[in-house]
């Protein structure tokens, strides 16, 4: 089994230039999967990413989104898709198997309905369970401020720092990154992405 990321910038012409949310994603990207088959970005503002490590598919969206947020009024829409891969071409856009059609149909569906991350994984009772809860931890991650979306990153990035070591990474003190931390539910977030993984292994 492995997992497919597609995604797309919402917003994307908010940017002052696009190399604003370009360079992140050329950032980010090969940190997912640092193979330069295994991602892509098209169409200027959408881009996908092949994941192996796939219980770890929800908290590498919640990376994505924060360091996206990061950029002010520009988001980010991603869909997971768990399943197959059946062929693998030269570039991961043109590579197919089930994941990658999952991946693709449900961006397509959050688009219709305007919601920013989602998952098919071919198990429906368990998809509309994890669904229901990503949607739930969406009403914290849509309304990330800047500040919240810098400090998720860097916590993300830096996992094994404590909240003075964070402060001291971008200027702040150590009660500034507990009190962001807790604006924007890391904790929170955190604790579903262990039920995700829990749940997401016992798929493979």
């Amino acid at each position: 089994m492995i997992g497919v990321i597609t995604g797309d910038i919402i917003n994307s012409r908010a940017a002052k230039q696009p190399s604003d949310y370009l360079e992140v994603l050329q950032s980010l990207l090969p940190k997912i999967n640092a193979h330069p088959k295994s991602w892509e970005i098209y169409r200027g503002d959408s881009f996908q990413v092949e994941i192996e490590d796939v219980e770890n598919a929800f908290w590498y969206c919640v990376y994505l989104k924060s360091a996206i947020k990061c950029i002010k009024n520009i988001d980010v829409r991603l869909a997971i898709g768990l399943g197959n891969k059946d062929f693998e071409a030269k570039s991961v856009s043109k590579s197919s198997g089930s994941a990658f059609i999952r991946s693709g149909e449900t961006l397509e569906n959050l688009k219709k309905q305007k919601i920013h991350l989602g998952i098919d994984t071919g198990k429906k009772t368990l998809d509309q369970e994890l669904n229901a809860s990503i949607q739930l931890t969406l009403i914290a991650m849509n309304h990330w401020t800047t500040n919240s979306a810098e400090i998720i990153k860097l916590s993300i990035e830096n996992p094994d720092k404590s909240q003075q070591e964070l402060g001291e990474l971008i200027g702040i003190k150590q009660n500034t990154v507990s009190e962001r931390q807790k604006r924007a539910f890391l904790d929170e977030l955190k604790n579903f992405n262990l039920v995700f993984q829990q749940k997401v292994k016992q798929l493979q």
